[in-house]
């Protein structure tokens, strides 16, 4: 009969993810998650498998996460979707701005560093944009709707020049360009969607 296990599996897969984001997964190695968690060796593997393994479900679940705070951070009415949009941009920019260790963010950490040699990694970091992309889709449609953006502008062809641009400012934010350049960013990218240049069309359906 199994022995019930003696630790708070979120707390160790906090710790063995912030392991991961901090040195990356190569550089991480099993005695620097021992550490880390608290746990010994037959521990670690006893409950997660391999790093690989243990690495793969930290991954999964901050992947969850970012697309779950994308959705929290658009949904609602038409009526307030480009303000939504605005913020997400101008929040992301700071964000990035106030990171002092310069993570960014794990879910681009470990894209880059594994997704062209580890098909798992790839194939979920590739969900989990088209994920978010769907998010500001949506939100960018629903402004549309609403005669807040230019809709003879493809909306799926909006999204993913934003995303371009939220994942390009993760980047600078990494590398350590400053608050006031990383919001000029955001704020080109803003004037880019065209907000307030709504076609005769979707004035109209927006009186009705």
């Amino acid at each position: 009969m199994a022995r019930p296990r003696s630790f708070d599996e979120e707390e160790v897969l906090r710790a063995a993810r912030d392991q991961f984001w901090t040195l990356g997964y190569a550089a991480t190695s099993l005695d620097d998650l021992m550490a880390a968690t608290g746990l010994g060796k037959g521990s670690l593997y006893g409950a997660f498998g391999s790093k690989r393994e243990l690495f793969l479900r930290v991954f999964d679940e901050y992947s969850a996460r970012a697309v779950e705070d994308v959705s929290k951070a658009l949904a609602g009415p038409d009526a307030s979707a480009a303000r939504r949009l605005r913020a997400l941009v101008l929040a992301e920019a700071r964000a990035r701005a106030s990171d002092p260790k310069r993570r960014g963010c794990l879910l681009a950490k470990a894209t880059a560093e594994l997704a062209a040699q580890d098909k798992a990694v790839a194939a979920r970091a590739l969900a989990t944009f088209r994920a978010i992309e769907d998010q500001i889709v949506a939100c960018i449609a629903g402004a549309q709707r609403h005669g807040d953006l230019n809709d003879r502008i493809d909306a799926r062809r909006l999204g993913r020049a934003l995303l371009a641009t939220l994942r390009g400012m993760e980047a600078l934010g990494k590398a350590g360009i400053d608050e006031a350049a990383l919001l000029e960013i955001a704020q080109t990218a803003i004037d880019e969607l065209h907000f307030g240049k709504a076609t005769e069309s979707s004035r109209a359906r927006r009186a009705r």
